[in-house]
């Protein structure tokens, strides 16, 4: 592993690709129940607006003075500024500096491990008596960022994409209810191909397809669905996933501009009406409910031989040189399954990994959580490679394009992928 991992690899993956604030860092200092001599833990994060800035203050104060250990959690807040935090973070660490423990992103595993600068967390989960509180799929993710078999990254937060679709269209197509298997999803995408006005042209399109950059997320629930996976693109199952994501758009169940299309425009064409289904995460739900009230819902995108969707990720980590890791565990664990995951996910949107938050009224009232929830076990990332930034912003926006406009077959399509991220 470089020693340097690309600065641009700190953004890419995010299901949910937010613009975070900018300026100068502000500092939060609480008192820790006025007593001096508490162990004091500095905290970098960012805030992606202002009430989200003021709720991790918020969130600091009530730690601080509630916590039976005597932490004092000091607080910094830094700009996302487009990924450049997590550069920011890495320079500080490596320079001897920078903070106890700060919030993060699961792509810039591999730079800060490669360079020892995070703390290994398996002794203290495997004695946390809370630690069944969150699945283990997501501690599975943790390893997997890392390229190893430990912890080096606390889960916090996430954003799981699914379906939405219009239950309106779903009855005009004479469909009951959303489909339960990968089969049944195309064959709706079939039927939710629609010439509503007898003009003898398709006004909706079953199947809002993303084929321009970001489009590898949804495209990923295809290639599992079909019993491939991301460690070999070249496989028969994959290749079947992928000659199904270019039929959709080979027999017109996807708009025309479906190769070009990227988050604005699949976004329109839902809002518009012109696709009956899109996918994307609950970051777009609170838009979906004022565009069409009721008539607009999400279900789990459907299993085949095996089910994968993609996972945003917001999580925290140590780092090697705090020297007072007990007490930064115990914020770590505040953050993950106590009260400041329920009220940072209540204030931003965003799913709780604790499974005790996930069942609580204010998640489980909202349809579009608790979709999320239910898909979050079967949720991944992407390998986290040198080559994947490339491969994301360019190799596969342009192979895709390639093969749905029939310059290439799937198989040489998918040879392409599997050349782009892992050489050969």
């Amino acid at each position: 592993m470089k020693k340097v991992f690309a600065a641009l690899l700190s953004s890419i993956l995010v299901l949910s690709s937010v613009a975070g604030c900018s300026g100068k860092k502000s500092e939060s200092q609480p008192a820790a129940s006025g007593n001096s001599s508490a162990t004091t833990i500095t905290y970098w994060y960012w805030a992606d607006n202002s009430n989200y800035s003021s709720k991790m203050k918020d969130i600091v104060k009530s730690f601080n003075a509630s916590n039976k250990s005597n932490v004092k959690v000091v607080a910094q807040e830094y700009p996302w500024n487009g990924g450049a935090y997590s550069q920011t973070l890495f320079t500080a660490v490596m320079g001897g500096g920078g903070p106890d423990v700060a919030t993060f992103k699961l792509t810039s595993t591999p730079q800060f491990t490669a360079n020892k600068l995070l703390a290994n967390l398996d002794d203290y989960i495997a004695k946390w008596s809370n630690k069944d509180d969150i699945d283990q799929s997501m501690y599975n993710i943790m390893k997997q960022a890392s390229g190893t078999d430990s912890i080096y990254v606390m889960p916090w937060n996430t954003q799981v994409l699914y379906v939405y679709y219009r239950p309106s269209l779903f009855k005009k197509a004479g469909i009951s209810a959303p489909p339960t298997t990968y089969d049944d999803f195309l064959t709706d995408c079939k039927k939710l191909t629609m010439d509503t006005n007898d003009d003898g042209k398709t006004d909706v399109y079953g199947f809002g397809m993303r084929g321009s950059k970001g489009g590898q997320e949804p495209w990923g629930s295809f290639i599992w669905a079909r019993g491939g996976d991301f460690t070999n693109f070249t496989t028969p199952e994959a290749i079947q996933g992928m000659q199904d994501y270019i039929d959709l758009f080979k027999k017109g169940y996807a708009p025309p501009t479906a190769p070009g299309d990227g988050f604005n425009e699949i976004i329109a064409n839902f809002k518009s009406g012109k696709t009956a289904m899109t996918i994307h995460h609950i970051g777009s739900s609170a838009d979906m409910v004022k565009t069409f009230g009721d008539d607009v819902s999400a279900f789990v995108f459907p299993a085949g031989k095996k089910q994968w969707t993609s996972l945003g990720d917001t999580e925290n980590v140590m780092f090697e040189k705090c020297k007072n890791k007990d007490a930064a565990f115990e914020w770590l664990t505040y953050m993950a399954t106590g009260k400041g995951e329920e009220e940072w996910c209540t204030a931003t949107g965003n799913v709780p990994v604790s499974k005790t938050v996930q069942k609580e009224p204010a998640f489980q009232n909202n349809k579009f959580m608790k979709v999320s929830i239910e898909g979050q076990s079967h949720a991944g990332i992407f390998p986290i490679k040198d080559s994947t930034s490339d491969w994301i912003n360019t190799t596969w926006p342009n192979t895709i394009q390639a093969a749905l406009e029939g310059k290439m077959t799937a198989a040489q399509a998918m040879q392409a992928l599997q050349k782009g991220l892992y050489g050969k």
